[in-house]
């Protein structure tokens, strides 16, 4: 992703939002990034970045309860709160970030902020026109492993000015697919129904490992990943891909490989989001989905996977907004303490972090930020992410603690769990960024991808073409189109721009009328539902459009590898696997 171009579109979005959000305003610009000057409401020393922040070291809850014993009220009101921020810089950014932190914030940088409110962490974040959680990032502060070290080093020396001295929780949503915030200079995982599809948890842990090293390398120590929801109808477009499938069993043993990979670099992984968005089509990112499963259908097909991530350690549950109609109805769940304590806390006996759903999403509006930060905690999310007036929240938290609407040792608990996760995560010493993209990680991930191939309709051995090839896509995918030919040069075939054996590639959000009924394969980047309206000879599925995926995908097209690959999802009409 070109900085330029990420900073033009971010104007342009930024420039959309300031008349509907309170708390928008312009993110960006086409100047080139300048010093901004400190804030006079939010004085603050100038943050010089290390090359890496020094690990603490004891026990990390003594050290976070010795932390919290040095805090006052609204040093610990900030640390429960985890917004997005303007700017590819910590402390240099342009006028257009700037003014978009202004907005949010009432400072000009990111290390402003957490100087002002005394932030306990910051989430960084991407935005993409085919995401389906774009419409909670307003911005794009990601470009590449070496401008987001910068980054997150800049956000640590500006933590370790606060009082208590704890490192700064530093999230992202990484969960590869189409859900991916750092893109470019990374080795790239297949979706989790990828993972699925390959149904082989080791390979799963091995290429979560790479990615934990690889994100630790960038200095994220919280990976909102992986996603723990069963997939129910074809019609949840807004979860798809991003779950393992819609066997719980099979989702459980993949989570906690996940949980096992991520965290064994180093990272914290976010299991969400609970208690499990798969069995609705409705999409929280608009309105409150209803999930009206029996307790009974809850308990056999949601629960498992969340029970396997807690028990595999999981640093970090997210909390789903969302309808659970037979747990607490008609209260979102982040809102519900019968889900966010009796079920988190008591059933599945989760001693982490609890983070909250962005709050920025239309559920979570439903109140003033102040008093929905007050229900979050209340209900016992210990860190509220994303909250679209940092100021009314935190001003939110501290007439709570006033009025005793909010008890003390309510905030004491969440900042305590918060503390904690946060030494734990930094007295591992992060890797250097030459671990970004490595030939081991490649080799680790490009296992997972080939054992995800699935062939749902035609031979499973020998070349399934012959002769010169021609690649088309549905719009929008030049980049999965010339990886794909160049994967297939690389595998012997001649590719030729038209007149070929023709392979059509489509993806996320696409519908019947993007299939090409001329192609002799058609293969779905995505969720493979799409193949059940495809009339080709050849219906194969990769679930991503990762360069790894398809380098894989071109060596069984060749009859160089085998498709092992099962979908995790049912398609009507068609098998699991044709193989």
């Amino acid at each position: 992703m070109k900085r330029a171009g990420v900073r033009k579109s971010a104007a342009v979005r930024a420039a959309l939002v300031v008349p509907l959000l309170l708390t928008a305003a312009a993110c960006g610009s086409d100047d080139e990034p300048e010093p901004a000057a400190s804030s006079a409401a939010a004085p603050v020393p100038s943050f010089a970045a290390s090359s890496a922040a020094p690990s603490p070291t004891g026990d990390p809850a003594a050290r976070a309860a010795a932390a919290v014993a040095t805090m006052s009220d609204t040093d610990l009101a900030g640390q429960v709160l985890m917004p997005y921020a303007y700017g590819s810089s910590a402390t240099a950014v342009d006028k257009g970030s700037a003014a978009g932190n202004q907005g949010l914030a009432g400072v000009n940088t990111p290390a402003e902020m957490i100087a002002k409110f005394h932030l306990g962490g910051l989430i960084l974040v991407g935005f993409t026109a085919k995401d389906p959680t774009g419409a909670t990032n307003p911005t794009t502060n990601v470009e590449n492993p070496r401008q987001v070290r910068e980054l997150t080093d800049g956000l640590q020396a500006a933590a370790r000015q606060l009082p208590g001295g704890a490192p700064l929780m530093i999230g992202t949503d990484q969960e590869y697919g189409v859900v991916t915030r750092v893109t470019e200079g990374v080795t790239m995982l297949p979706s989790a129904m990828g993972a699925g599809a390959a149904g082989q948890p080791k390979l799963t842990e091995g290429a979560w490992k790479a990615a934990g090293a690889e994100l630790a390398a960038m200095g994220i120590t919280v990976d909102f990943a992986p996603v723990a929801d069963t997939l129910g109808p074809p019609a949840n477009t807004v979860i798809g891909s991003r779950a393992f499938g819609a066997d719980p069993k099979a989702n459980a043993q993949q989570v906690a490989a996940a949980v096992s990979g991520l965290q064994s670099a180093g990272v914290a992984a976010g299991l969400k989001h609970f208690p499990g968005h798969g069995h609705t089509s409705g999409d929280s990112h608009e309105s409150l989905p209803v999930v009206s499963q029996s307790m009974a259908a809850w308990t056999a097909q949601d629960l498992p996977p969340f029970q396997s991530g807690v028990g595999a350690g999981a640093g970090v549950v997210m909390s789903g907004h969302l309808d659970v109609q037979a747990l607490d109805k008609g209260v979102p769940a982040t809102f519900s303490k019968k889900i966010m304590t009796d079920v988190l806390r008591g059933k599945l006996k989760f001693r982490g972090v609890a983070v909250t759903d962005a709050m920025n999403m239309p559920p979570a509006m439903k109140w003033p930020p102040g008093e929905a930060a007050v229900r979050a905690l209340n209900a016992g999310n210990d860190m509220l992410l994303m909250p679209p007036n940092i100021g009314a929240a935190r001003d939110g938290i501290l007439a709570a603690l006033k009025g005793g609407t909010l008890k003390k040792e309510r905030l004491v608990e969440a900042v305590t769990r918060i503390l904690t996760l946060k030494f734990r995560t930094a007295a591992k010493t992060p890797p250097a960024l030459s671990v970004v993209a490595s030939p081991e990680h490649e080799k680790a991930v490009g296992a997972l991808d080939a054992a995800s191939i699935t062939v749902l309709k035609g031979p499973c051995s020998g070349a399934l073409l012959t002769g010169p090839v021609t690649v088309t896509s549905s719009g929008g995918r030049e980049v999965a189109r010339v990886n794909l030919v160049r994967a297939l040069q690389a595998q012997g075939f001649k590719v030729q721009a038209a007149g070929g054996t023709k392979i059509h590639l489509v993806g996320y959000g696409d519908k019947s009328t993007d299939l090409d009924p001329a192609a002799r394969v058609t293969v779905v980047m995505d969720t493979p539902y799409l193949l059940a309206s495809a009339r080709t000879p050849v219906l194969m599925a990769t679930y991503s459009s990762s360069k790894l995926s398809l380098t894989a995908l071109a060596a069984v097209l060749a009859g160089k590898a085998k498709a092992p690959g099962k979908s995790p999802v049912a398609v009507p009409g068609l098998p699991r696997t044709a193989c």
